[in-house]
């Protein structure tokens, strides 16, 4: 038994291993669709609100998600995607009209977990920038 287990502790240590941990965590850029579904939580630098955002599957657009923001019991719908590490999402208040605008991009080594850009609100001159991490 001992034998067995100082073998697979030796085959996990080999080199050709690293291959699985890789597709465990991604790259930046190789953060996708996947990744970004679930739970989120943003803070923002310069506003005391935070934010929790659920992404779920677009219905209608392969590569997106659509899902909800929630300020404290104040909601908005959100849609966006990512591409080579990129962050994109829209905002909207009312389920129309873009009320924010979220860009960003994937933090490398967080294996898709952190995203870090700008947020900017429709008609306010002032950008803050944003840290969302994966719940």
């Amino acid at each position: 038994m001992k034998l067995l287990l100082a073998l697979v502790l030796a085959i996990s240590a080999l080199p050709g291993t690293a291959g699985a941990q890789a597709a465990i965590c991604p790259k930046a850029a190789e953060v996708g669709l996947q990744h970004l579904l679930g739970l989120w939580r943003a803070e923002f630098e310069g506003l005391a609100q935070g934010a929790t955002l659920l992404l779920e599957r677009h219905p209608e657009l392969t590569d997106s998600v659509r899902g909800a923001i929630n300020r404290d019991g104040e909601r908005a719908l959100v849609a966006g995607d990512v591409d080579g590490g990129e962050f994109n999402l829209e905002e909207s208040a009312n389920g129309t009209n873009i009320s924010a605008v979220w860009l960003g991009d994937v933090v490398e080594g967080s294996c898709g977990r952190e995203i870090r850009g700008s947020w900017k609100a429709e008609g306010d001159p002032r950008q803050f920038q944003f840290v969302l991490r994966k719940q």
